[in-house]
C-alpha cells in the first residue's frame, strides 16, 4: 500500500491483513455452524429463508467490530452510538431465535477478540443443549400439534367471561390471534393459536365450546394445514 494511504491507519493496534482474513474466515465457519444447529433443532418452526444467513453475516460483522474495537473504550462507545441506529425491521416471533440471534453475535464478538476456544466450545455446549431442548420439546408435544381455534360469538359477551374457563380446562396454551366483526356486525370471529392439553382430544373441546350460550360457530384446524 503507498505511504500516502498508510499514513492515516497508523494510530491504534497493528493487525497483520493475514490474521485479519483468517479470523474473519473462522467467524464465517461458526457462523454457518450457528446457521446449520439452528436449521437442524428448529425444524418444526415457520423458519424464514432470510434468517440463516442472518445469523452468519452477524458473526463475520461482530468479528470484525470487536478487531475495529480493540481495547480502545473511546472507539467502542463511538461504534455503540453508530451501531444504535440500526434496527430490525422484522419482528423475531419467537424468543429462541432471539437466542440465536445473540449465539451468533458471542461466536463472533470471541473470533474477533481472539478467544477461539470459547467459540468452539461454546458451539459445542449450545449446540448439545439446543439438541436436548429439541428432543424434549418432541416427546411434550407430538401427540398434541398446533392448532387454530376459530370462533364466532355473538356481540355483547365478555370473551373472558364466556370461554376462559371452557379454554383453560382444556388448552395447554393459547395465544389470540385475532378478532373482527361477522354476519355484518352482530357477532365477533375469534382465532386462537392453541395447544390442547394430553388428555383432551380435539372434539371434546369442540363439544364444550358449543355448549356454551353465545358461541355460534366453532372451527378447530391443524396450524401446519392453514392456506395461505
Amino acid at each position: 500500500m503507498p505511504e500516502f494511504l498508510k499514513g492515516p491507519f497508523l494510530d491504534g493496534p497493528a493487525i497483520a491483513p493475514m490474521d485479519v482474513l483468517i479470523r474473519l474466515l473462522m467467524a464465517l465457519a461458526l457462523g454457518t455452524l450457528v446457521a446449520w444447529i439452528y436449521r437442524r433443532t428448529r425444524k418444526g418452526a415457520e423458519i424464514s429463508a432470510s434468517f440463516p444467513v442472518t445469523l452468519v453475516l452477524l458473526a463475520v460483522l461482530i468479528a470484525m467490530v470487536t478487531q475495529v474495537i480493540g481495547d480502545n473504550i473511546a472507539r467502542a462507545f463511538s461504534l455503540v452510538g453508530a451501531l444504535s441506529i440500526v434496527r430490525f425491521r422484522t419482528v423475531v416471533r419467537d424468543t429462541q431465535d432471539t437466542a440465536y440471534v445473540i449465539f451468533a453475535v458471542v461466536v463472533g464478538m470471541a473470533v474477533g477478540a481472539r478467544d477461539l476456544w470459547v467459540a468452539v466450545i461454546g458451539l459445542g455446549v449450545v449446540g448439545l443443549a439446543a439438541y436436548l431442548m429439541m428432543a424434549r420439546a418432541k416427546v411434550f408435544s407430538a401427540s398434541q400439534p398446533p392448532f387454530l381455534l376459530s370462533l364466532r360469538v355473538g356481540l355483547g359477551h365478555d370473551l373472558d367471561e364466556l370461554l376462559g374457563s371452557t379454554l383453560d380446562a382444556n388448552l395447554q396454551e393459547r395465544e389470540l390471534m385475532s378478532v373482527v366483526t361477522g354476519k355484518q356486525g352482530v357477532a365477533l370471529d375469534v382465532t386462537y393459536e392453541t395447544r390442547l392439553r394430553p388428555t383432551v382430544s380435539p372434539d371434546e373441546l369442540v363439544k364444550a365450546l358449543n355448549l356454551l350460550e353465545g358461541v355460534q360457530r366453532v372451527q378447530l384446524q391443524r396450524r401446519d394445514f392453514e392456506k395461505d
